[in-house]
């Protein structure tokens, strides 16, 4: 899964606004406003997703946001991320990759001049569902 939805707690300090996540352990950050707070939100959303799935961890279920409980100067609203969104634009490093395929069939995508590399890339979002 690379779609999540979570509820994420925004405070209201003296200077700028907090937020946390409170199905996630040590998911949280600030800003200077609510503009800054919510960008802020979205983006340690994706990297704690992102860091877990790399991790081979359990992404823990999210909150019912009608069940969270909030104090004074507080608020809660949903944020939502794409971890292949956010592998595509901080992880996009080149992999090294040895394939084999049949002479014959090598011989015929030379002469076509097929870009093995660019063939694999589109295969392999294909075959993960994944849309540019």
């Amino acid at each position: 899964m690379s779609k999540y939805i979570y509820p994420a707690i925004f405070t209201k300090e003296k200077e700028n606004f907090c937020v946390r996540f409170p199905d996630l352990e040590s998911c949280y950050t600030q800003g200077e406003d609510l503009k800054e707070a919510y960008e802020m939100s979205e983006d340690i959303l994706s990297l704690t997703l992102y860091n877990l799935e790399e991790a081979g961890k359990v992404i823990p279920e999210a909150s019912n946001i009608l069940d969270l409980e909030t104090g004074r100067n507080e608020f809660v609203t949903l944020i939502s991320c794409d971890t292949v969104e956010y592998r595509k634009y901080f992880d996009n490093r080149a992999v090294k990759k040895t394939l084999t395929v049949p002479a014959w069939l090598n011989t015929l995508s030379e002469r076509q001049g097929i870009n093995f590399s660019a063939v694999l890339q589109a295969g392999l979002k294909r075959e993960l569902h994944i849309t540019d």
